[in-house]
């Protein structure tokens, strides 16, 4: 088994990953904008990106254990590491620089994340101000308890007795 098959599923998830970060960035915009139809249909896209990566990144699991696998390495860990021991030094290289992208696409991804996560809580903070202000509120408008209850004595203003 080569280690072909490795660095393509590591292509194909960098790719996958930089088309995502576009999806995040449209987001940010969407957002500003409070676009809510737009919203729900970048949603769905994200979904569809999610499902492709996860699948991309358990074919790279699976190349990687077969490749071990073809090595005499079945015990160790399925990692890019333990796949460059095992590698010449073009192949090494090529690996670690896909490595490197991969992680720096993560990175940005999870910045861009950060940010929209920082966007729709103050947009909601800003529905529950709203729908306070819109709600009626049972207020007392006096300070405290000025407003005195007449208190019941045994003497009342007609006496039925007389």
């Amino acid at each position: 088994m080569s280690v072909r098959s490795i660095i393509e599923s590591l292509e194909k998830l960098i790719k996958l990953h930089k088309s995502f970060n576009q999806l995040a960035i449209r987001k940010t915009a969407v957002l500003k904008a409070n676009d809510t139809e737009a919203i729900t249909a970048l949603l769905i896209q994200e979904q569809k990106h999610l499902k492709a990566i996860d699948q991309t990144d358990k074919q790279r699991e699976g190349a990687v254990a077969d490749f071990l696998r073809a090595n005499g390495k079945v015990g160790q860990p399925a990692s890019i590491h333990s796949v460059t021991e095992l590698t010449g030094p073009i192949e090494t290289e090529k690996l670690a620089h896909l490595k490197a992208e991969l992680m720096e696409e993560v990175t940005k991804l999870k910045e861009r994340n950060s940010l929209n996560q920082q966007l729709i809580y103050q947009s909601l903070q800003f529905i529950n101000v709203s729908l306070d202000m819109l709600r009626p509120q049972n207020q007392n408008l006096n300070y405290g308890n000025s407003v005195r209850k007449p208190q019941k004595s045994g003497m009342t203003m007609f006496d039925s007795k007389a």
